[in-house]
This record gives structure tokens, C-alpha cells and sequence, in this order.
């Protein structure tokens, strides 16, 4: 493979803005231990968590507050910054700040929010990131990605190469389990579209922590499921950290160890070389 292998796309940062101080902490330790490594990150954090299990689990701080966290992080540390938006008429003002715009799980069938996704990220030429649904089959992304391809058909800009991506958390198998079929992201590949792996969604147990009432998860499974999908060919990886997960106030079962970030991705660029060097064998089916 006589091609470069372009840099590994990494959103990492706490589920939720818990607040100004956390923020800041784990931002700043990314920056530390990711220093000099091949990978180009993106801070994440929620403003909202507008789909909790309970009607008293923490949302976060809301659009103005959150915007400002986040605005902070990218003007004091330099960094990227990703979020998610949760209706049509939020858009524009994530836009103004982040440089990556996501489309939450939940939602990637909602018309008017992939349209309006689409229709800033344009406009603002920031990248794109639609997370596939634990209720959708890998191939059923291709209706995401047309709806996509029409908002940019009707603009003067496109996307680049790297500026739509799909995120790959797995899919519903029975009641509170999620399953990551590998071969998915061959699948998804095939429509024209880098994938990103969610490594802290895709080992969560919806619904099934304390009473029902939040989610729980299985980050015993994290290391091994995100070293399978690079090398199943992810070209990038989402990971939520937190550096005292059992304190997390969303997803604290599924978030990794913040102080061991640096080291797992070393770790999984060795994979994705690896991988990158190795030959094709079989042709492509022609089925």
C-alpha cells in the first residue's frame, strides 16, 4: 500500500460539560499526553443530554453556558472542538464555535436535523459527524449519507475527504446490549464515507444501571472491542474519558480512565499501521 496513512481522527472528552473545572482538566491532559502523536483530537463534550434514562439525570449546563465552556477550551488550550446539537434551530450557534458538528445517535433519521447538520457545516466549513443508531443496520446508513449528498448537490461548498464522517456504535441485540458487527465498517466504507468507532457507546447497557434509571456498561470489553475496529479499517475513534469515572455524572460506567488515553492510542496507531501495511488478498465481491 503505496498510499500515506492520513492522521487518526480522535473526539475525546467527558459525556457531559459537568462543569467549567472538569472541562478544562481533562482538555488539558488530552493536549499532555497526546502531544507529538499522529492523531488530529477533537474536545468533546455535551451541553445537553437531552436523551438521559431518568427525568433526574443531569443534562448539563445548556446551550450558553455549555457554548462557553467550550469556546474557552479552544481560545486558552488551542483545540478542536466537537459537540452535538439536539433540534434544527441550535445549529447555527454550535457552528459559531465548534469546528466539528454532531448529529446525535437518536436522532440520525430526523430529516430536518441532518438537513440543517449538513446545511452549517457548509456554511461554516466545519466537519460533519452523524452517529448510526443502535437501531440501524451498517447499510441502512446510505439514506443518512443521500441526505447528506443532497444539501451539498444545492450548495456552492463540499465536503472534503475528511469532513463527513459516520460513527459506528453498534447495534440493539435483545434487551440492554449492544453488539459491534465488524464487517460494518467495510460496509459503510463502501459508501464513500470515513467511520469513526464509538468505544464507550458501543459497550453501554441502556437502561439496565441502578433501578433502571440510568445506563450501565462493560468497559472490561473497551480495549479489546476498539483494537478490533482498527483493525477493521475505523478512520477514527470516539472515546468519552473521565479521570474519576465512578463520579462521572453520564456514562461513568462506559468512559475510560483519562490518565491512560495517551498510552491506549499509542497502542491502537500501532494497530492501524500495522494493518495499513498489509496487502489486499481478495478481490473486492462483485455481488
Amino acid at each position: 500500500m503505496g498510499n500515506l496513512l492520513s492522521p487518526m481522527t480522535l473526539i475525546a472528552g467527558p459525556c457531559v460539560i459537568e462543569d467549567e473545572g472538569l472541562v478544562m482538566e481533562v482538555a488539558q491532559e488530552l493536549k499532555r499526553q497526546l502531544q507529538g502523536l499522529p492523531v488530529e483530537l477533537f474536545f468533546k463534550a455535551s451541553f445537553d443530554k437531552a436523551n438521559r434514562s431518568s427525568i433526574d439525570g443531569f443534562r448539563g449546563p445548556g446551550l450558553v453556558d455549555g457554548l462557553k465552556i467550550l469556546k474557552k477550551v479552544k481560545s486558552d488550550l488551542g483545540l478542536k472542538i466537537l459537540t452535538d446539537f439536539h433540534t434544527p434551530d441550535q445549529v447555527e450557534r454550535v457552528a459559531e464555535v465548534v469546528d466539528f458538528l454532531q448529529v446525535p445517535a437518536f436522532l440520525c433519521r430526523q430529516t430536518d436535523m441532518i438537513e440543517a447538520a449538513a446545511t452549517c457545516a457548509l456554511k461554516f466549513k466545519r466537519k460533519l459527524n452523524i452517529k448510526k443508531g443502535q437501531f440501524l443496520a451498517p447499510w441502512d446508513v446510505k439514506n443518512i449519507i443521500e441526505k447528506v449528498k443532497s444539501v451539498e448537490e444545492k450548495s456552492s461548498h463540499k465536503f472534503g475527504q475528511f469532513d463527513f464522517f459516520i460513527t459506528e456504535r453498534g447495534v440493539s441485540f435483545g434487551y440492554n446490549a449492544l453488539v459491534v458487527d465488524m464487517s460494518g465498517f467495510n460496509t459503510i466504507q463502501k459508501f464513500g464515507v470515513p467511520v469513526v468507532y464509538d468505544a464507550t457507546h458501543s459497550i453501554q447497557s441502556p437502561g439496565a444501571g441502578t433501578g433502571g434509571k440510568s445506563t450501565g456498561g462493560k468497559r472490561e470489553n473497551l480495549e479489546v472491542l476498539a483494537r478490533a475496529a482498527m483493525a477493521a479499517g475505523a478512520s477514527g475513534l470516539f472515546m468519552e474519558c473521565h479521570p474519576r469515572p465512578a463520579q462521572a455524572k453520564s456514562d461513568g460506567p462506559n468512559a475510560f480512565y483519562l490518565q491512560h488515553v495517551g498510552a491506549f492510542i499509542k497502542q491502537l496507531l500501532s494497530i492501524r499501521e500495522l494493518v495499513h501495511q498489509m496487502p489486499k488478498l481478495l478481490p473486492e465481491s462483485q455481488s
